[in-house]
Parts: structure tokens; C-alpha cells; sequence
């Protein structure tokens, strides 16, 4: 695909399905929202053999939006209202529209090539981290 694209989470992502959010040239998500491969119901089951871990599933998945940002697979983390995207529609949707200008005018320049470079670049790198030797 040779046009920008910009993708949002803004609940709950949580399924192979879910991945193909991944693909973005900008990948956004709402503060209080989650993203992952599988819920952790179904980690919890696979792991444990027991649903009941799914908080420790959770945990272990690092799903939160922050911990997303940390990890490198979203963008940028966007900030809700207090209270939640829920309690104030109007003012979600100007943060929002505000975020997807912004990401639109950065993508917007790029040629067709380096916008699917950008996307496969950026998919590659997901996962990959550097250890540093000790001694």
C-alpha cells in the first residue's frame, strides 16, 4: 500500500487479528487502552492450562499503553480526558483529530517507496533489543 497509514487503538486490541494494526506508518493509541497478539485470558490458558491467570498473564504480556511505548510498538501515546475517552466525547475527538493532522502532515511527504520502507523498517524492529556484555 502506497499511501500513508495512520491507525489508532483505542480500547482493546487483542487478537491475531489485532496485528495487522501493527503495519502502520504511525501506530497511536490511547492512554488507558491495550494492544496485544492474544488477551490474557487465552496466554493464561496456554501457559497455565487455567484461564484464572489471566492477571498475571497480563503482567507478563506488558500490554498497557505506556508499556507499548516503552517496548517501541506504538508511536505515540495519546492523552484522554480525565476520566477516560468515555466521559468527554467532544474533547476526545479534538485531541484525536489533532494527533492524526499532525501524523498526516508528517507522512504526507514522503514519497510512496519510503513510505513502505517506513512500514517495513519499522515492523522488523519490533522485538529486537541489545544486550550489553558484563565484565
Amino acid at each position: 500500500i502506497t499511501v500513508p497509514i495512520i491507525v489508532t487503538v483505542t480500547g482493546e486490541g487483542g487478537s491475531g487479528g489485532a496485528l495487522a494494526i501493527a503495519i502502520g506508518n504511525k501506530v497511536n493509541i490511547l492512554e488507558n487502552a491495550i494492544y496485544s497478539v492474544i488477551t490474557p485470558e487465552g496466554c493464561a490458558s496456554i501457559l497455565w492450562k487455567d484461564a484464572s491467570h489471566a492477571n498475571e498473564a497480563a503482567e507478563a504480556m506488558r500490554l498497557s499503553a505506556r508499556d507499548l511505548m516503552e517496548l517501541g510498538v506504538v508511536d505515540t501515546l495519546i492523552p484522554e480526558p480525565p476520566g477516560g475517552a468515555h466521559t468527554d466525547h467532544e474533547r476526545m475527538a479534538a485531541i484525536l483529530s489533532e494527533q492524526l493532522e499532525k501524523d498526516l502532515a508528517e507522512t504526507s511527504v514522503l514519497s510512496p517507496d519510503e513510505l513502505v520502507e517506513d512500514r517495513f523498517k519499522k515492523f522488523r524492529a519490533m522485538g529486537v533489543f541489545e544486550e550489553e556484555a558484563i565484565g
